[in-house]
């Protein structure tokens, strides 16, 4: 048997010069081929218009007494991260200070920022005043991460602030960070992404972080997360192996505990509760659930070795489970039936 040498494996460098480069050209060439096609021109324009439109319905997340939007439109074509307070965004006109204007900040410091997110920490003395602000050079996966102050409505000066890169970080604490970034050689995955994660104390250098959790080189992706719920703190470190599967762990007491869930699962933690999403059926001795069910069962009876989970949810020959969102106190599932959508809320309780 003869094998034929694959003409494309010289991509497998994403990041090299050459290999760019070659990316770059086939887009330019079906760019072209785009913009000539009919239509195209009146298109672009309809698309914009829309993108542009001052009647769009700007959505917004809570913290503290304030409401959070990013904006765009033809006046800001990077956009506004905006707030209102509740009382206002009832009303038709509500009534929006700016946080930060990219488009001003691009200019003053001559860079082409695309917002990329932010992050704000809920805790502490003055609870929901700092943030930390992703922003992109031209759109690239890679950002850089600066500490932003919600009072003062500026960057923290000497504050958290990480080199672009792809990865990202979360609030541990006031002065703490979950950080998993490039580090220097060695520290990302084949994929190019973070395949570490470090505690980053404030004051201290990123080169003195403390190590947590190294992954393999050849994973996709290593990232954490901590949430902050008052009375129901974790701290969380996802190993994604591949798209498909991945793992699990608890930071506790120090310790990195395996959640013990199928690498092919989605596991989501809301309070007290551990849902767990299944993509292939599980025998987990005390029952069998097949691909396609929602899982739910106390987190620390889970942490304990009880596998007495209740099932929220198993497929049909018509159904399947396109989405779910904790609110505080309900489970929310979007289920598709015969391909049309329907809502069913779940509300946790005795039994």
């Amino acid at each position: 048997m003869t094998h034929s040498i694959d003409p494309y494996a010289w991509l497998e460098d994403i990041d090299g010069d050459a290999q760019l480069a070659w990316v770059r050209d086939r887009n330019a060439e079906e760019a072209a081929a785009l913009a000539a096609t009919p239509g195209f021109i009146a298109s672009k324009q309809r698309i914009r218009d829309i993108l542009d439109s001052d009647a769009k319905i700007p959505s917004v997340v809570r913290r503290g007494a304030h409401l959070y939007n990013f904006w765009r439109d033809a006046e800001h074509e990077r956009g506004l991260w905006r707030r209102t307070t509740l009382e206002s965004y009832r009303t038709d006109s509500p009534q929006w200070e700016t946080v930060l204007d990219l488009d001003a900040l691009a200019e003053a410091e001559g860079e082409n920022w695309v917002w990329h997110g932010a992050t704000v920490w809920p805790g502490g003395p003055e609870p929901h005043r700092r943030a930390l602000v992703q922003l992109s050079r031209g759109g690239a996966d890679a950002d850089v991460i600066r500490e932003f102050d919600l009072v003062t409505l500026e960057f923290v000066a000497n504050g958290f602030a990480l080199p672009e890169s792809k990865g990202g970080a979360s609030w541990l604490d006031d002065d703490t960070l979950l950080v998993f970034t490039d580090f220097g050689e060695s520290t990302m995955t084949t994929s190019g992404y973070p395949r570490i994660v470090k505690r980053w104390r404030r004051g201290t250098a990123l080169a003195d972080a403390e190590t947590l959790y190294e992954g393999l080189p050849q994973d996709m992706y290593i990232g954490a997360f901590h949430d902050p719920t008052p009375g129901f703190e974790h701290t969380l470190i996802a190993r994604r192996i591949d798209f498909w599967s991945g793992e699990l762990f608890l930071l506790r007491n120090g310790e990195l505990v395996r959640v013990e869930t199928p690498d092919s699962a989605e596991e989501n933690l809301h309070r007290e509760w551990l849902t767990v999403e299944l993509r292939e059926e599980w025998d987990t001795g005390e029952g069998i659930f097949p691909a396609g069910a929602l899982l739910g069962i106390r987190f620390d009876d889970f942490l304990a070795g009880s596998r007495d989970f209740e099932v929220l949810y198993e497929p049909t020959p018509t159904t399947s489970l396109a989405g779910q969102a904790w609110t505080r106190n309900h489970l929310v599932l979007t289920i598709l039936d015969n391909v049309t959508s329907r809502v069913e809320i779940l509300t946790p309780g005795d039994g």
